[in-house]
């Protein structure tokens, strides 16, 4: 027994390090560039004002088509930090670096992922509370924190898988976007659904059924992403 558990130990703690030793290198990378998060919350916010000066509703209304608008800033902020992300990668010969080293590819996919998954849930407390100030409506609930976090997981974990194959190509910035959304509209239309729920303070029995979707989908992605990136990232 004693054995066996000697066998597994070691197996698992370098998987670990390799994926932390990512995500620090992109955190610290970001930190000293500021190149990422400044571009995605930049385009956050434009689209946040243009819908604010664009459309003058009242209160009741605007509070309705606030998930709506929440979610059309997350998704192309994120699309965009996606694309910069394996960009940014790509351009300075990381990539081909980390598929060098000698570590198991997934842990490369783990390590991006939950990096991206960090540069959008920044952007995202950053974002929630501007737009509450601008929109006037309180929409800094817990339950939205929740279904925000759960969102992105579901976006970054086919996000960083996509944007591993769409980086690639010459048409990377064109690309990126035409396979994503169609195979991300499942965990939009969940999130978009949740976020009205909480913030209509429905009963969580009506918005239960959107979180099940939501983690249901990130299970999904992330099984996906975790079988086949070894493939995607060989061609």
């Amino acid at each position: 027994m004693q054995k066996s558990l000697s066998v597994i130990r070691p197996r698992s703690s370098p998987y670990l390090k390799v994926v932390g030793s990512i995500v620090w290198k992109d955190l610290v990378a970001e930190l000293r560039s500021r190149e990422l998060v400044a571009a995605m919350l930049v385009f956050a916010l434009l689209i946040i004002l243009i819908f604010n000066f664009t459309i003058e509703l009242q209160p009741d209304l605007r509070m309705t088509i606030t998930p709506g608008v929440l979610w059309v800033t997350l998704a192309f902020a994120g699309t965009l930090g996606l694309n910069r992300s394996m960009a940014i990668e790509k351009d300075r010969g990381c990539l081909d670096g980390l598929l060098l080293a000698p570590v198991d590819r997934s842990a490369i996919y783990f390590g991006k992922a939950i990096s991206n998954l960090a540069f959008m849930l920044i952007m995202a407390v950053i974002v929630l509370p501007v737009y509450s100030l601008l929109y006037n409506i309180n929409i800094l609930k817990l339950g939205l924190f929740l279904v925000v976090f759960l969102g992105s997981t579901g976006y970054a974990a086919i996000g960083t898988l996509l944007a591993s194959m769409a980086v690639q190509t010459r048409t990377r910035d064109v690309l990126l976007p035409v396979l994503l959304f169609p195979v991300i509209i499942p965990i939009l239309l969940a999130a978009v659904r949740a976020t009205g729920g909480f913030l209509q303070d429905l009963p969580i029995s009506e918005i239960l059924p959107w979180l099940n979707i939501l983690i249901g989908f990130d299970v999904i992605f992330i099984v996906v992403a975790f079988l086949v990136f070894e493939f995607v990232v060989e061609e």
